[in-house]
């Protein structure tokens, strides 16, 4: 029983890995379907904290925070992978901004226990096509 359990362990990883690449375009239309009818600007190293209403993640994708009728989206440079929607997002900042040089920790929100670190990249604005 005991060799058995890594070798089942280990053919289920082998069948989730084409699951989750076959996932990826999903994702980029569900982040396309949320930035439709806007234009993106240039990108920005921060944004006010304080001015977002909301954020959404999309999964191993980005985070798309709304402030006012502007989207910005993260794309982050490292830690994509470890952006879960059911997640909760943890900032710790020494100021009311987020920048790209920021951290960001995704925290199981029943277990309490952290299941990944994010860091941030350029914030880029999308705004209503007028």
């Amino acid at each position: 029983m005991r060799k058995l359990l890594p070798l089942l362990l280990g053919g289920l990883a082998l069948v989730a890995a084409p699951a989750q690449a076959a996932d990826r375009p999903d994702r980029e239309a569900e982040l396309a379907r949320a930035l439709e009818g806007r234009v993106a600007g240039e990108p920005v190293d921060c944004i006010n904290l304080r001015s977002v209403s909301s954020s959404t993640i999309i999964q191993d994708t980005a985070i798309l925070y709304r402030v006012g009728s502007t989207i910005y989206v993260n794309r982050p440079r490292v830690g994509a992978e470890s952006l879960d929607r059911s997640d909760t997002i943890v900032t710790r900042l020494n100021s009311s901004r987020l920048c790209s040089i920021d951290t960001i920790r995704m925290v199981d929100p029943v277990a309490r226990f952290t299941r990944g670190t994010v860091f941030l990249g350029e914030f880029v604005p999308y705004r209503r096509a007028e």
